[in-house]
Formats: structure tokens, sequence, C-alpha cells
């Protein structure tokens, strides 16, 4: 499987990890993450629904591989568009978090472009679907080009309140509308 180079990428997003719609765990047996709708609907129009990998951060743990759904989820015929990330250590091995952690920030920065959207004819070839995506993106986040961002200033720095909400293409905005010095993944100082 062979990622696409997509424009819009890196992009960066910040937001408080918010319920989704109960599946992950639960039907798929592999735990997700979700932004809250208003992270979903400022993403730019170059990034289309699709699958993605990249890194993600919760509060101030560890920052870890993650592959993440963008889109409307064909099989369970969703009626929002959604953002749902599955964090893992190593390829196929998840992380386990002891508890959940809605309500708590999640930062990603999404490198690259795996596959489109589709639907599936059964719950496994989902799963199936899900583990190979999972096994690219430990694949491709090995590679230096993307392995430095695990370590990028995005994840390293405390975001604080002007991190409220959403990163497009890697240009915080406040809440007052005004830039907070990040752009397209390096920090630039403000005057």
């Amino acid at each position: 499987m062979a990622t696409t180079r997509v424009r819009g990428l890196p992009h960066f997003a910040v937001g408080t990890v918010v319920k989704g719609f109960g599946r992950g765990s639960k039907e798929l047996g592999i735990p997700t993450a979700n932004f809250p709708e208003h992270v979903v609907e400022e993403l730019p129009d170059e990034i289309t629904t699709g699958i993605y990998y990249g890194w993600a951060k919760v509060d101030d743990g560890p920052t870890f591989k993650m592959v993440m759904s963008i889109g409307w989820n064909p099989y369970y015929n969703n009626k929002k568009k959604s953002m749902e990330m599955y964090l893992f250590q190593e390829t196929h091995i998840m992380h386990v978090f002891k508890e959940d952690f809605y309500g708590s920030e999640l930062k990603v920065v999404m490198l690259g472009y795996i596959r489109p959207e589709k639907n599936f004819k059964s719950l496994e070839e989902l799963i199936t679907a899900i583990h190979n995506d999972i096994s690219e993106s430990d694949k491709q986040l090995l590679q230096a080009q993307h392995l430095h961002y695990k370590q990028h200033p995005f994840f390293t720095e405390k975001s604080g309140a002007q991190c409220n909400g959403v990163i497009s293409n890697g240009v915080v905005t406040n809440v007052h509308g005004k830039e907070n010095g990040l752009a397209n993944g390096n920090i630039e100082q403000n005057s």
C-alpha cells in the first residue's frame, strides 16, 4: 500500500476529546479518540475524507503514532462528519489508557494520506482494513521525514488557553482570532 501526497499536510489540530459514537471499543475492539465538531468543521478543503497517519498526544502524556479516519464512516451511515483516531505504540498494539480521557486535550499532526474512505461488506472486513491502516502508518512513521515530528515543539511545549480549539494548517488561532506563532510546523516569533 502506498501513501499519497496531499496538499495541506502537515496539518496540526488541537481540541478537547469528546465522546464519539461508542463503537470503537465495543464493536471494533479498537478504542478511538474523537475531536469535537468545530475542529472537524475547520479542516482545510484540501484535506478530504479518508485515512491519515501522524502523531498524537493526550494532555502531558507521551506522543503516540496514530491513524485517523476523517469522514462519514459509510459502514455505519453516519450523518455527521467526524475525526476518529486510533492511538498505537507498535504495529497492531493499541495503547490502552487506564481510563477514559474525555475532556482531555488532544493534539495531532496529520502527516500523510493512506486511502480514501470506503464502505465495507462486513464488520470483519472493516476491522481488517483498520489493522492494515495501522500497519501502513507504523511503517510510514518510522521514516525520518515523519519521525522528527514526534518531538515537534507543538507536542513538547504547553499550549495554554490560546490553543483552545483549532489549528489550521499549522497556524494556531486563539479564541480572539489572533495567531500565536505556530505556522506550517515552525515556531515563529510574534512581535
